[in-house]
């Protein structure tokens, strides 16, 4: 059994997931953080997700690829994906990558939770 790499919390019915590494670069833990990300979709049948970067200091471009798989997973279960915490720096690559415009990125956790 793989380690945590994310720390869930249900709040009404949605489930946040606040990732719990500051740098998210390792290719395993990434791979992990993915499977923990997919299986709230595709195992819990989970349609509200907020993924929480508040403890992130680093992503790296792959783990940027799992975040996509993971909005497509969420769309295509007819389910809504709002990121939420996100440091300017690490913002900045979103918005290099264009990726500020597929995700629904709020401030923090409360206004992610707002309207779901």
């Amino acid at each position: 059994m793989s380690t945590r790499r994310l720390d869930i919390e249900e709040i009404g019915d949605v489930t946040v997931a606040k990732f719990i590494d500051k740098k998210i670069l390792d290719e395993t833990n990434i791979q992990i953080i993915g499977n923990q990300m997919f299986g709230l979709v595709d195992e819990d049948g989970r349609k509200k997700v907020v993924l929480d970067f508040t403890n992130v200091e680093y992503l790296s471009s792959a783990a940027l690829g799992k975040l996509i798989t993971m909005d497509k997973k969420v769309k295509a279960a007819k389910g809504k994906l709002r990121l939420c915490a996100i440091r300017p720096e690490i913002y900045e690559v979103f918005e290099i990558t264009r990726l500020n415009k597929i995700f629904d990125i709020k401030t923090n956790q409360e206004q992610a939770l707002e309207g779901f």
